[in-house]
């Protein structure tokens, strides 16, 4: 497609901010029209309109008003493995498209929840702060923390992501126990059909499933009940698997022990109370952004766009 000249370049969209190395490789191939995720979709000039694909962060993903407003969209490239953003039904009705980048990112976003995790028990990020604030200097003794080996560990959804989390804990734990819409025939790990049964079971509560309407509050105040005063949880999903007021208070009351979060649900903005807590480590949605992760997505999006401009079978259909 590189030997395309400007005219024949298919129109695509830039829905909002994209990965540099994206950007740039899509303005190689198509005719790119940056859209802002809060631009008035009324005014679209008519250029802009023409657009055949669309290409987004999983972040913005794409509602069914911006496909209205491209009356020609054939496509949605996402550049993520979450596509809770984006209306599916909205664009199965409308005969488009839509791909998303699984898989390039497993090992990287696994990385992150077992690194949270040994954070959040060993309070590093808190001890951190004391040793930078000169407070061990001074003579303060910092508290005692947690230990993972021997620990048993909950997997909240066992996909991709949840699997690998599990092999790289299996090593360490007591025990691996995984809750799932429904047992996998293949997994070795112990599953727990009931979720407040999974979790009162559970000393770590890692929750990997995926994101949408069907998930929204999940991990509810009774399964952070259940997961009790010395329990840990971790979410690398997506902020709204869990019931984030009801996950402040638990914090706050210590009912349950910590807590490593790298997903909220109205990101960037994190609950006030949340910043204050030194039994919480926090991240900025971090899960898949290592230098060879996003360029392996961003490789899969380009990928997946050729394949459909050339006719092929998309690689990694959602839609």
């Amino acid at each position: 497609m590189d030997g395309m000249t400007h005219a024949e370049r298919p129109p695509i969209v830039a829905y909002g901010p994209l990965y540099p190395y994206l950007t740039d490789a899509l303005a190689s191939r198509f005719t790119v029209h940056a859209v802002a995720a809060d631009a008035d979709l009324s005014a679209l000039p008519s250029q802009v309109r023409e657009a055949r694909a669309l290409v987004s962060f999983g972040s913005v993903g794409a509602p069914a008003a911006i496909m209205d407003a491209l009356p020609k969209l054939e496509m949605i490239g996402l550049f993520s493995v979450g596509y809770d953003k984006v209306d599916v039904d909205h664009a199965r009705a409308s005969g488009i498209r839509v791909t998303n980048t699984p898989d390039v990112l497993t090992d990287d976003v696994a990385d992150l929840a077992v690194g949270l995790l040994y954070a959040t028990v060993r309070n590093i990020a808190a001890n951190d702060r004391m040793v930078r604030a000169g407070d061990w200097a001074r003579g303060v003794k910092p508290a005692l923390s947690g230990r993972v080996t021997g620990s048993r560990i909950g997997i909240l959804g066992l996909g991709r992501i949840g699997r690998a989390i599990a092999r790289r804990l299996e090593p360490v734990a007591g025990e691996i126990l995984y809750h799932n819409r429904r047992e996998a025939a293949d997994a070795p790990w112990r599953y727990i059909a009931d979720p407040i049964d999974f979790a009162r079971q559970s000393d770590v509560l890692i929750v990997a499933t995926s994101g949408g309407p069907e998930a929204a509050k999940l991990v509810d105040a009774a399964m952070l009940d259940a997961l009790g005063p010395q329990g840990v949880l971790v979410n690398i999903s997506r902020g709204g698997v869990i019931d984030e007021p009801a996950l402040v208070a638990a914090l706050a009351d210590r009912r349950i022990a910590g807590a490593g979060l790298d997903v909220f649900v109205n990101e960037p903005d994190v609950p006030d109370a949340l910043l204050t807590m030194d039994h919480v480590v926090l991240q900025p949605h971090q899960g898949s952004a290592t230098i060879h992760s996003r360029k392996a997505m961003a490789d899969l999006v380009l990928a997946n766009l050729d394949a459909h401009f050339a006719g092929k079978a998309l690689i990694t259909p959602v839609v």
